[in-house]
């Protein structure tokens, strides 16, 4: 039988010992949106408190005291990966297609826990959603993120495709690794809270495959989630980055060198928009880091030309230096990124005086 404050007495707690099942205890619940959650990235925050999300790199951090941690999640396909760092011990987690409830933490040792929910994946491999965490335990005061702002604007690199590939192995979206990407990176080593606004295979103008009625850096930019069936906009005036560093070219130069004009002056408006919808903010544009010989001689040049027709002393042209990646991908790998982030990082302290 229970007391009046709900507990389990004699024979009732013998069962339940025998039964293999602990005692219970009231449970906290919350909403992903709620108060308790920090959230670092892109997402679309609905009024029921669930915030969907496409963007790699979109997070969410908080505090618990207690045992168990689950969370109930949603996934449009099966090819989104999560990482789960519960502690500062990290694990990869594939979402299934649907509705699904994620045990993060279970039988731990009672008392005050870290948690760290990172996407790792792309929009295109399937848009997804955090409806709802529940706990034994209490919530704790949410983390406090940092207070410098960066936005990374750019294509698979940016996104951190192929990072954590395996040799020899087909290439599946368990390797895309968001957390690894030189943006985040660079973001820890400044202190800083980072959106990847980003899309593999897409250019300023054209994609690797030359089209040019896809969403491309310019559209994607002014949206939350970039599905083309079901775009959600993005409110420029919900994030105020201190920098913002645009990576872009791969792609549109893949085809071949694009045609001067035409590229130069959709890059020219484009950061006259980005300088418009963020004054507070210093524009950085680089190569993309993947590119080499007379296209990559094209891009630079193309890149100076912007920066001197915007004539802006806040929009800044810094060097990227290609990394091929190897035999596995063409993308940069792991190390490969880290030295883009370690070439990057002097260049950009050195414009923030950070």
């Amino acid at each position: 039988m229970k007391t009046s404050h709900g507990r389990l007495t004699g024979c009732a707690a013998l069962l339940a010992a025998l039964w293999g099942h602990a005692p219970l205890v009231a449970a906290a619940s919350m909403t992903a949106a709620d108060s308790h959650v920090a959230r670092m990235g892109r997402s679309d925050i609905n009024a029921d408190g669930v915030v969907r999300f496409g963007y790699p790199g979109v997070s969410f951090f908080l505090n618990f005291e207690g045992t168990r941690l689950s969370v109930e999640a949603e996934a449009s396909g099966a090819n989104s990966y999560l990482d789960v760092i519960v502690d500062g011990v990290a694990r990869k987690v594939r979402l299934a297609a649907g509705r699904q409830t994620l045990v993060l933490l279970d039988h731990a040792v009672a008392g005050k826990h870290a948690v760290e929910i990172v996407n790792r994946s792309e929009t295109w491999h399937g848009t997804a959603a955090l409806l709802r965490f529940d706990t034994d335990g209490k919530w704790n005061p949410a983390p406090v993120l940092p207070g410098r702002k960066m936005l990374m604007l750019g294509d698979s690199v940016t996104c951190g495709e192929a990072i954590d590939r395996v040799a020899g192995a087909k290439k599946e979206p368990a390797w895309w690794d968001a957390r690894s990407s030189y943006g985040m990176l660079m973001a820890r080593s400044l202190h800083a809270q980072v959106q990847l606004v980003c899309y593999g295979g897409r250019g300023l103008i054209r994609t690797w495959e030359n089209k040019t009625n896809e969403m491309n850096l310019p559209d994607y930019y002014r949206l939350a989630i970039p599905d083309r069936n079901k775009p959600v906009q993005w409110d420029q005036r919900d994030y105020r980055p201190d920098v913002i560093l645009s990576a872009i070219g791969n792609n549109d130069f893949n085809p071949g060198i694009p045609d001067r004009e035409g590229y130069v002056g959709t890059y020219v408006r484009f950061v006259q928009t980005l300088l418009r919808d963020h004054p507070q903010a210093q524009i950085v544009l680089t190569e993309g880091g993947l590119m080499t010989g007379e296209k990559r001689v094209a891009l630079v040049e193309y890149i100076a030309e912007t920066v001197k027709r915007v004539g802006d002393k806040r929009v800044h042209a810094i060097a990227s230096k290609p990394y091929p990646g190897d035999a596995d991908d063409g993308h940069p790998t792991r190390e490969q990124t880290v030295d883009i982030a370690n070439d990057l990082l002097p260049q950009v302290r050195a414009i923030m005086g950070w």
